[in-house]
């Protein structure tokens, strides 16, 4: 894919926005900006997540959930990247769900609801999923509110595969490729110091990742 000159809305949280960057021209949507020469448009909001919030979280901007979100970007883009999960595991309290829901109240649903809104808001650009990287409480097990059952990161990863398949739309898996994995030393300690954020320099490898991924779509 020729990203020259195209126009590009990445929906994200606080990665996406530059958290644990040194400000947004370090963070990955600002590298590919400039390696590109497209017109790059950052939706990252720190702390928000794919499913509706249940009860409010005490940061109101945390619950402006994805699906809310993907109705305000502009419709002229011409490519869509999505990049979150981590917080509907971190912090959300929306259900897990099943394959089967349908609506944003879980996050099984919300994927659902998340791609098809964008399929039909963008029937013309190319939408591509990311899944979330590793992070150091990533196997901190969630229980399912309204199951009982217990889920951990992977388990959100899983599900954003099998709709985005469902679908028949990229992702570009960041969990199993990115080299970003903050259970050994020396990557928390070079490029996601909280365990979480990427660093100046794990951006690098994020926008090296995604280049790589989009050139040759």
């Amino acid at each position: 894919m020729d990203l020259s000159g195209i126009k590009i809305n990445i929906i994200g949280d606080s990665i996406t926005e530059g958290c644990g960057t040194s400000g947004p021209a370090y963070a990955y949507p600002s590298l590919l900006a400039d390696r590109t020469g497209a017109t790059v448009r950052n939706f990252g909001v720190c702390g928000t997540r794919f499913a509706r919030q249940t009860r409010p979280s005490e940061m109101p901007t945390f619950d402006l959930d994805f699906v809310g979100r993907a109705e305000e970007m502009p419709s002229d883009a011409d490519l869509v990247l999505v990049f979150g999960g981590t917080n509907d595991f971190g912090h959300g309290d929306a259900p897990f769900g099943t394959f089967d829901d349908r609506t944003a109240d879980t996050f099984c649903g919300a994927c659902h609801v998340l791609m098809r809104r964008l399929i039909e808001r963008y029937p013309d650009a190319v939408i591509v999923f990311m899944t979330p990287l590793h992070r150091a409480d990533e196997n901190n097990p969630k229980t399912d509110s309204r199951t009982g059952k217990t889920y951990v990161l992977e388990d959100y990863v899983r599900q954003i595969r099998k709709t985005a398949a469902y679908y028949a739309l990229p992702v570009l898996d960041l969990w199993g490729m990115s080299g970003l994995q903050p259970a050994v030393p020396l990557v928390t300690e070079r490029y996601m110091p909280d365990g979480l954020h990427p660093n100046d320099a794990g951006h690098r490898i994020l926008c090296d990742r995604i280049l790589g991924f989009l050139r040759a779509l």
